[in-house]
């Protein structure tokens, strides 16, 4: 069985498709259950963040695997697979190694080197644990690939400056407003991200920062710790006839500003305008929010454009992090080689070294005339003509391992020798 990944993220599909397609911590078990309960899917792992949605699964079958992929993204988000499948990436084997290792150095991000998608990672892997959707080779691969972002942060640079999409979003507020000293700011969620912005936001000096929440008491813990007080959510429209900005990220799967009630907010604010920056996928904010006058409406695209202006600062960091990423590579396929191929190996050997003892012993009354010296020579000679047998297939399983070829082999291997490892 080999590791492959399927998904998509903020470059290969349209946000509007996109959005529909993320899957919130309280729908996570049931995904997770249902991608588990598929006939070519193994081990699984769901990746869903602001800027991906991607399945990680031990694979028997590729084109099997990429169907159950495929059709369970069409239940979840209530579309014909062919809307979107060409849409949707696959890595299979090394690749997809390759892939999670760079997702988590922060190479594959809107935000260059971001912090965050380490947690990110690491929540989705400890959520399919908990679940029992990963198993031995999802939790090597995971832990694995934890190591290599952690090392991608400690030995380059490429998290320095502006790393998290929350802190982009602030450093667009205040590339849009030309600063946000002094400026009234309303940040709807409580969440990382949203805490993340309003700690940003206090380093920017703004002048105040409310925080609007669906749970009042996150809301009253992360404006306690900011300085700033809550609002309640029924109160949001009261609070944007008075503040400045609004940062939102929520894990809501509904908008919570929509259309007429900013064309209500704008009429009573006198011409005042408002900066809206929403980067909750699915949107917090009706699109449509954009045609009120007065209203200025930036998203995650306008985000990830910022960030990619921005990205120079981080970009030679970049060739350190990949070889970072490729030397992983390499160990993690040497550890998962030595890790299934070893059994099998240990059986060959045995078994070779079972017969070359019973063939020895067969002929023990012929060789009774050996003195001792003769005899060493008889057991080095066949100790090495086994040695030598052995060698290939023992590199090339070392090798395969991991792989479909190596599976492969590994069965022929046992069928052959009636190996039981």
């Amino acid at each position: 069985m080999s590791v492959v990944v399927i998904g998509l993220n903020h470059r290969t599909m349209p946000l509007d498709l996109f959005e529909r397609m993320t899957v919130d911590r309280a729908r996570l078990p049931k995904v997770l259950h249902d991608l588990r309960s598929r006939d070519h899917l193994g081990e699984v792992v769901v990746l869903s963040t602001c800027n991906r949605t991607e399945v990680y699964a031990l694979a028997e079958r590729f084109h099997g695997a990429y169907s159950d992929v495929r059709n369970a993204l069409a239940e979840l988000a209530h579309v014909a697979p062919e809307q979107f499948a060409d849409h949707l990436y696959v890595h299979y084997d090394r690749e997809a190694v390759r892939h999670l290792f760079a997702v988590t150095a922060g190479l594959d991000s809107a935000v260059l080197g971001e912090a965050q998608i380490l947690g990110q990672v690491r929540d989705a892997w400890e959520r399919a644990a908990e679940e029992e959707a990963a198993g031995p080779v999802l939790n090597l691969l995971f832990r694995h690939a934890i190591e290599t972002g952690k090392r991608a942060r400690t030995e380059t640079a490429i998290g320095r400056g502006t790393a998290s999409v929350s802190h982009a979003a602030v450093d667009l507020a205040a590339a849009r407003l030309g600063g946000l000293d002094g400026r009234s700011v309303l940040v709807v969620g409580a969440g990382e991200m949203a805490e993340g912005m309003a700690v940003a936001l206090r380093r920017a000096g703004v002048g105040e920062v409310a925080v609007a929440n669906r749970t009042w008491d996150r809301a009253h813990d992360l404006a306690e710790r900011i300085g700033g007080h809550a609002v309640r959510l029924a109160d949001i429209p009261l609070a944007l006839l008075e503040v400045d900005v609004v940062l939102t990220s929520t894990g809501a799967d509904v908008t919570v500003i929509d259309q007429e009630a900013m064309e209500t907010v704008m009429a009573e604010r006198a011409g005042r305008p408002i900066l809206v920056v929403d980067i909750a996928v699915p949107r917090d904010v009706d699109p449509a929010v954009r045609r009120v006058p007065g209203v200025t409406l930036l998203d995650i695209n306008d985000l990830r454009t910022f960030a990619q202006a921005n990205v120079d600062r981080r970009r030679g960091e970049v060739d350190a992090v990949t070889t970072i990423v490729d030397a992983e590579v390499d160990r993690f396929r040497a550890a998962v080689s030595a890790r299934s191929a070893a059994p099998l190996v240990t059986s060959l050997r045995k078994r070779a070294e079972a017969i070359r003892t019973a063939e020895l012993s067969r002929w023990n009354a012929r060789l009774a005339g050996l003195d001792a010296a003769q005899r060493e020579a008889v057991e080095a000679l066949t100790q090495g003509l086994v040695n030598k047998l052995l060698h290939r297939p023992t590199v090339v399983l070392k090798d395969a391992a991991g792989t479909a070829t190596g599976e492969r082999l590994a069965e022929a291997l046992r069928q052959l020798h009636a190996l039981d490892d």
